[in-house]
C-alpha cells in the first residue's frame, strides 16, 4: 500500500507571550499505516530521504536563540569551546560547549548536554537557563561541561533527526559505524579534556505531542513499518540506566523538579513511553546498548530528562519547562555533591550485592 501524502510540509505553531520563542510542529494525526514519505514494507532509500529532506524548513535562528546567549556568560567564570561544526553550514552551525575556567585535575568532571533532539527546545533553553542562573554556584565544586545544542540543524528546523536522516540520541554506542556527525564531534571534544572518570551527566530533553504526530510515524516509514501509537506521559519524568540503576539519586532529582512542575503519571498498564516505571516519574532502559548520549561518559550518576510542554495542565509553558530542566540539573548536582553523597553509594552498592 502506498503510503504517500501530500509533500507539504506540517505547519508549525509558535506559542503566545514568553514562550514565543518555543515553536512546535503541529499537523493533523497521521494514521498507523500511512505518512506522506514512502511505502509500508519498503524500508527508506536515498530518494525518499532526500524527499524528506527537501520538505525541512528553518524555523528559528541558532546563532540568535543559543550562540547569542552563550557569548554573553561571564567570562571570568566560563569558556565557551568551538569544538566543531556540521558540515552543512560551518559558519552558521558551530558546534559549542561551555566549560568552568577554575578546572582542577581532582575535582569530579560534570556534563549536561541539551538539543540531541533539536527540536525539543528546553533541553536547550533549560540549559542555557542553568548557566545563565544557576551554574556558578557549582563551578567551585565540580569541573562543569555544558553542551546545550547537540544538534543545531534539528533545532533550527525543529527536527528529531539529523540531515541525513539519523537520530544523534541512537549514536552514542562504541563502534564509529553507528556515530553522527554530531556524536562523533562530541566524543572527540571530551577525549581531549583527559578526564579520569566523569561524574555525572544529565542529558535534557522533551516528550511533545509532535512525537505520536509526526516524529515517530516518521521513523516507522523510515524502516518500512506500520505505527503502533503509544502513551504521551503527561508531565516530567527521568530514564536511567536499568543495567545499573540508581533509584536514589533519581527520587533526589524527582522531588526538586516536583516543586517547579508535574510529575508524569504511568499510564493504565503501569508504564511510561511502553517502560515500566520504577518510581514516581523513573524508568529504566539499558542506555549503553542502545546508544544513549546519557551513556557517553560511561558515569554511573547518569540520566535523561523528558518535560512535556504540550500538557494542558494551568501553568505548563515554556518558562516552566525550562525552570524544570534546570532543576534537575541542580538536584543532579546536588544528590552527588553533600556530604554524604560516597556513604550513600557505597551503601547502595553493598545492599545491589546482598
Amino acid at each position: 500500500m502506498s503510503a504517500i501524502s501530500s509533500s507539504k510540509p506540517p505547519q508549525i505553531r509558535t506559542s503566545e507571550a514568553k514562550d514565543n520563542f518555543r515553536p512546535l510542529r503541529k499537523i493533523e494525526s497521521v494514521p498507523a499505516d500511512k505518512y506522506r514519505i514512502g511505502q509500508i514494507g519498503k524500508p527508506w532509500g536515498p530518494s525518499e530521504k532526500a524527499q524528506w529532506l527537501a520538505q525541512t524548513r528553518v524555523h528559528r535562528s541558532y546563532l540568535e536563540e543559543v550562540v547569542s546567549k552563550l557569548r554573553k556568560l561571564d567570562r571570568n567564570t566560563f569558556t565557551v569551546v568551538q569544538y566543531g561544526a556540521l558540515k552543512s553550514d560551518p559558519e552558521r552551525l558551530p558546534l559549542l560547549a561551555v566549560v568552568s575556567n577554575e578546572w582542577k585535575d581532582d575535582r569530579r568532571t560534570v556534563l549536561v548536554t541539551g538539543g540531541v533532539h533539536g527540536y525539543e527546545t528546553s533541553g536547550v533553553q533549560g540549559t542555557i537557563l542553568f548557566l545563565q542562573t544557576a551554574a556558578s554556584a557549582y563551578v567551585g565544586k565540580f569541573n562543569l561541561v555544558v553542551i546545550p545544542c547537540v544538534s543545531p540543524w534539528g533545532y533550527e528546523r525543529v527536527e528529531r533527526w539529523n540531515s541525513s536522516c539519523l537520530d544523534p540520541n541512537r549514536s552514542f554506542g562504541p563502534s564509529p559505524s553507528t556515530h553522527t556527525e554530531e556524536s562523533a564531534a562530541i566524543k572527540s571534544f571530551l577525549a581531549t579534556l583527559n578526564v579520569r572518570s566523569w561524574h555525572v551527566h544529565v542529558d535534557c530533553h522533551e516528550t511533545t505531542d509532535t512525537d505520536e504526530t509526526e516524529y515517530m510515524p516518521a521513523r516507522a516509514a523510515l524502516n518500512g513499518a506500520l505505527y503502533k501509537r503509544c502513551h504521551i506521559p503527561d508531565g516530567f519524568y527521568l530514564v536511567g540506566n536499568s543495567l545499573d540503576p540508581t533509584p536514589e539519586f533519581h527520587k533526589f532529582m524527582i522531588d526538586y523538579v516536583r516543586k517547579v512542575t508535574h510529575i508524569a503519571p504511568p499510564a493504565e498498564d503501569g508504564t511510561l513511553i511502553e517502560e515500566p516505571v520504577t518510581q514516581p516519574g523513573v524508568i529504566e532502559v539499558p542506555v549503553d546498548r542502545l546508544g544513549l548520549c546519557a551513556s557517553v561518559t560511561g558515569c554511573r550518576y547518569n540520566t535523561t530528562t523528558e518535560v512535556y510542554p504540550d500538557s494542558r495542565r494551568e501553568g505548563v509553558d515554556g518558562d516552566q519547562c525550562n525552570r524544570a530542566q534546570r532543576a534537575a540539573i541542580t538536584g543532579a548536582l546536588d544528590y552527588t555533591g553533600t556530604p554524604g553523597w560516597r556513604a550513600r553509594r557505597a551503601e547502595i552498592q553493598e545492599r545491589d550485592t546482598l
